[in-house]
């Protein structure tokens, strides 16, 4: 049988590695697929380790629409994710989202899966309007639409990468704080994007009829503060001992990101992304039951304690 050509764009970071680690770990997948892994360099270390894996390995430029029309040309389906915070330019990752698009089409692509988010800015009518990471991707969902290509709409939670090391960290006093500029009871939709984006993805592209056209919210579950701090408490006993929780005034918050050197617009966005979780829903209060099903997703989701179990930033808890 002639295997059906996978595209994973964004082949060697978090989402994409996932999709391929995946599907190369699924006999299922693997019998079905070949991946074909895009990146900017194929000779960097990430990129040769694809290789090895069994990936065929093909340069191309999200900014260049005929590198990408080779990567693609051919392809069954293809996985696209684009990065924001490599140009910090929302109308740039529209830019690469409408070519990807446009050569998908172009190509007859059979299946394409978007990593995309919602409008913030139409979801809460103009109150947030400054989380264009979100508002890019969702622009290119929009423009996937019109266009009629067969598509699904992968929509990844909260990283936990977020909290080790971030929010979650040791106090002048030795203390560990949860730090977040949100209420003890935020609903936040954990994921584990290295881990677990190839589960749903690979899922989504075996289940070709059951998610086309459909967004899958791809998390853990809804997890609050306090729920992230009594997993690091059972993870880490003796550290967890005197853990606390403490809800960041916004101001304090941006002050904080910008001693890390994030311009002001981006501690705006960022604190915009953080007060989108509690007071609008990260996914405008979607319930997460579809996605997680086992039609849909047939292995076990990472939970926060096993994220955190090992983690270098809590090397030196106990």
């Amino acid at each position: 049988m002639v295997k059906q050509i996978i595209t994973v764009l964004g082949a060697t970071g978090k989402q994409g590695g996932s999709v391929i680690n995946s599907i190369l770990a699924d006999s299922a997948a693997s019998n079905k697929f070949a991946l074909r892994a895009v990146t900017r360099d194929v000779n960097k270390a990430s990129a040769k380790a694809l290789a090895a894996q069994g990936a065929e390995v093909v340069a191309a430029d999200m900014d260049d629409k005929e590198s990408l029309r080779k990567a693609i040309k051919g392809a069954h389906g293809v996985f696209a994710v684009t990065n924001f915070w490599d140009s910090m330019s929302g109308d740039k990752e529209i830019a690469q989202g409408k070519h990807i698009a446009d050569i998908c089409k172009e190509e007859n692509v059979q299946h394409l899966v978007w990593s995309s988010l919602l409008n913030v800015t139409e979801l809460t009518n103009g109150v947030l309007s400054e989380v264009h990471h979100f508002d890019s991707k969702a622009k290119v969902e929009d423009y996937i639409r019109e266009l009629g290509i067969p598509a699904t709409f992968f929509l990844p939670g909260f990283y936990m990468a977020n909290i080790p090391g971030m929010s979650l960290r040791p106090s002048p006093d030795g203390k560990w704080t949860l730090g977040m500029p949100m209420p003890e009871d935020a609903p936040i939709p954990l994921f584990a994007a290295e881990r677990d984006t190839g589960k749903f993805v690979k899922a989504i592209f075996l289940k070709h009829e059951q998610t086309l056209g459909k967004r899958v919210y791809a998390s853990s579950g809804y997890t609050t503060p306090l729920q992230i701090l009594e997993a690091f408490k059972k993870v880490y006993p003796t550290s967890g001992k005197d853990a606390t929780f403490q809800r960041v005034p916004n101001e304090a918050f941006k002050g904080m990101l910008g001693q890390m050197g994030m311009p002001p617009a981006i501690q705006e966005e960022t604190l915009q992304n953080m007060r989108l979780v509690y007071e609008f829903g990260y996914y405008g209060g979607e319930k997460l039951d579809w996605s997680q099903s086992v039609p849909i997703v047939d292995e076990p989701l990472t939970t926060f304690e096993e994220y955190i179990k090992g983690n270098p930033a809590f090397s030196e808890a106990h």
